[in-house]
């Protein structure tokens, strides 16, 4: 048995920022996926998987009775699945924010999930919406609190454009342009991030009046200014208000980005050889770049390994 592939997600803005309602672009990343399997020889890794599926299915089983309503599932099927050694054959890094959970979730919503809303059906706002609630809902059992974002890109396999919590819609993004200069890239940090540990740190800032006033005035301000940017393909005012937001992360959010890299971040406002961001919550996993010279970025971080997702 193999499954579908499901694959890893990018938000190229809106990290933090949509939990307080700013816009937020999200688009698949095909370079990772992962799929469903049951194999004859089973692996440490296999295994482990299929241990997580075990805890996995049985919150599954409270979900559907907490919310008939919501979502319901062949839970005999999955367990049975499990029982066989099923697991999720993943090549997306976990904890590196782009969305490994997510990508299981979309797989077990296609392959278990009873009356399920299909990827080719009419994607009204509302099926949208009761996807995205129902992924949030499952996905909170990997860490806590979830959008359900990750899982709808993975599902869906379309960029998705975040207008606010309650309006979402499939995103036509400028395509990208074959030799163009310019370009977003992964940068790795070469460490894991937890992502509840960081949405605590950044929950208790918002107690702070401050802080708040900041996330408003600036951080959701030039992140809805680059959203907009991007879908216009305005490439010169992107990459000022790139800049900006770079500025703002550096300044307000020290604790998100590993320390390592507080100073590659600096070097990159005060030259404009690149502008760097949060990827997903931060604190490790990869760093999200941004440079209209892909070259001079290249040189600037020639330690570094550079993964292209976007030129222009």
């Amino acid at each position: 048995m193999k499954g579908p592939l499901f694959y890893s997600k990018i938000l190229l803005f809106g990290e933090y920022g949509i939990i307080k309602d700013s816009k937020g672009l999200s688009i698949p990343y095909n370079f990772y996926n992962g799929a469903l399997k049951v194999s004859e020889e089973p692996t440490a890794k296999s295994k482990e998987s299929n241990e997580h599926l075990v805890r996995f299915a049985a919150y599954l089983n409270t979900l559907q009775n907490e919310n008939p309503d919501l979502v319901n599932f062949d839970i005999a099927s999955l367990e049975a699945d499990i029982e066989k050694g099923m697991y999720f054959d993943s090549s997306i890094p976990q904890g590196y924010g782009v969305g490994s959970s997510g990508a299981l979730v979309a797989a077990i919503y296609d392959k278990y999930a009873t009356d399920k809303i299909t990827v080719l059906e009419n994607l009204t706002r509302d099926k949208l919406l009761k996807l995205k609630k129902i992924f949030g809902k499952m996905e909170s059992f990997f860490h806590g609190e979830s959008s359900g974002l990750d899982p709808l890109n993975s599902y869906l396999s379309i960029p998705i454009l975040i207008n606010s919590k309650d309006n979402i819609e499939p995103a036509g993004i400028p395509s990208q342009t074959e030799n163009g200069t310019g370009a977003v890239f992964l940068l790795d940090s070469g460490s894991t991030g937890e992502t509840a540990p960081m949405v605590s740190i950044f929950m208790e800032n918002m107690k702070q009046e401050p802080f708040r006033k900041m996330l408003k005035n600036q951080f959701v301000k030039h992140t809805d200014a680059c959203v907009d940017d991007f879908l216009k393909g305005d490439v010169k005012s992107l990459f000022k208000n790139v800049k900006h937001l770079s500025h703002v992360v550096l300044d307000n959010f020290k604790p998100m980005i590993p320390p390592q890299f507080h100073k590659l971040w600096k070097h990159g406002i005060e030259t404009n050889d690149y502008y760097l961001k949060l990827c997903g919550s931060g604190g490790g996993g990869y760093i999200l770049g941004f440079t209209e010279d892909l070259e001079k970025a290249k040189e600037s971080l020639k330690d570094y390994n550079l993964e292209v997702v976007y030129n222009f």
